[in-house]
């Protein structure tokens, strides 16, 4: 007999499909931006995270992770060119500086500092985009068979670290209503840890009473594919072809030492182009989606 398919959530096609299907798809995005250096390439990886993440109905989170991520984002960017003094084309010299010694700023350490600043974006978002679409308790199943212990402490903690979050602004708040000179940050993490390492007790004595200690591998749970986990499947392997066989081709080639040079071709901007198309042509069919 069959068993009954699990019921999923049904706010998007991407919420549709099953875990192993949407971290695919985040992990290919994330593959891409470390395979290439290209500018166009990352910009791409960017501008498919945002688009998928609105069409998925995940925009909130990813504005809210644009926060962070972007002034993460622009002080490696801004750094390199500090750090790094390679490349011939000089646009600024500082001469001798203590402890730095002779700083110079070169064209080629600006433009690679911005191409880590865009690649680091990119696995950001991809990452934020991973925690907004992929449910965390599919991935648990999905990975039980293979190493149920290690499931269930990763999913755990990433179910912890938003509560870890709104203890600090609860600690935070009940502090400020005192009377006299606020705690420093040093005591509020204090106080965070403690209830961290609290609440870690009361779930292992939980986990322990209802018997996770000697569970043993459950059954393989068989769930026919949808046409949206063929749909997204199929997008991401074309995608997985595509990324390796220009990045075997050499197309979108982009070397920043000793001297800029960029493959601009019509083949660079057909990769760009398909690493934003291909994940959001499964958005177009919405059968079944409530």
């Amino acid at each position: 007999m069959r068993p009954r398919p699990r019921p999923r959530s049904r706010s998007s096609p991407l919420h549709a499909t099953r875990a192993a299907v949407g971290c695919a798809l985040c992990a290919m995005l994330a593959l891409i931006a470390l395979l290439f250096d290209h500018p166009l390439v990352l910009a791409a990886v960017v501008g498919a995270a945002l688009a998928i993440g609105t069409l998925g109905g995940a925009w909130r989170t990813l504005a809210r992770g644009l926060v962070f991520a972007l002034p993460f984002a622009l002080v490696i960017a801004l750094l390199n060119p500090f750090v790094s003094h390679q490349g011939l084309t000089v646009i600024a010299r500082f001469g001798e500086l203590p402890v730095l010694g002779r700083l110079d700023i070169t064209l080629e350490a600006v433009v690679y500092g911005a191409i880590l600043g865009l690649r680091t974006l990119a696995l950001l978002l991809c990452t934020i985009l991973y925690a907004a679409v992929v449910d965390p308790d599919e991935v648990l199943r999905l990975l039980r068979r293979a190493s149920f212990r290690s499931a269930l402490t990763a999913t755990l903690a990433t179910r912890m670290v938003p509560l870890l979050r709104r203890d600090g602004q609860r600690i935070a708040e009940a502090q400020r209503c005192r009377a006299g000179a606020p705690p420093s940050r040093a005591t509020l993490v204090r106080a965070v840890t403690a209830g961290a390492l609290d609440r870690a007790v009361d779930v292992a004595a939980a986990l322990e009473v209802r018997g996770y200690g000697s569970a043993r591998r459950p059954a393989r749970e068989r769930i026919p594919w949808s046409r949206h986990d063929l749909a997204f499947g199929g997008a991401t392997l074309a995608l997985a072809l595509l990324a390796v066989g220009d990045r075997l081709a050499g197309v979108a080639g982009f070397a920043t030492y000793p001297q800029i040079d960029g493959d601009w071709a019509p083949a660079t901007w057909v990769l760009a182009s398909a690493i934003v198309a291909l994940p959001l042509l499964p958005f177009l069919d919405r059968r079944g989606i409530g």
